[in-house]
């Protein structure tokens, strides 16, 4: 719920009810916009550096974040197992389009609206400033 006291903004987070299912959800778990998919493989151009067609550990870390996902270490790595089937050291725009579906796919809208909040949520009041 967002109430206005003035110039003070605040907002509490409470579950969403009664609302439309979200395209993601009636596509089906594992699909995403063509949009999603053009960001995705500008991600994987812009950082396959070599122009092989394929990324290493270090590109694919970078890569993710670029696309608005924060990722360890240690996570990244486990995707490099995961999608590394020969050991080369690299995943290809199959593999990144597989990781980055799931990964859109698994986002939580409400807590991506709690995080933007927070953004502006200076003094952790719960209360935006903005004018």
């Amino acid at each position: 719920m967002i109430t206005r006291k003035s110039d003070i903004v605040s907002f509490t987070p409470r579950p969403i009810t009664n609302r439309p299912i979200s395209s993601n959800r009636r596509r089906g778990r594992n699909e995403i916009t063509d949009e999603q998919k053009n960001e995705i493989k500008e991600a994987f151009d812009l950082f396959d550096t070599e122009k092989t067609g394929k990324i290493d550990y270090h590109e694919l870390k970078v890569a993710i974040r670029a696309l608005g996902f924060d990722i360890k270490k240690a996570d990244v790595l486990e995707l490099m197992r995961e999608y590394d089937k020969t050991n080369s050291g690299y995943i290809d725009y199959n593999d990144f389009l597989d990781i980055m579906t799931q990964k859109i796919s698994d986002r939580d809208p409400t807590e991506e609206i709690i995080k933007a909040f927070k953004l502006f949520d200076d003094d952790d009041t719960g209360n935006n400033n903005c004018k």
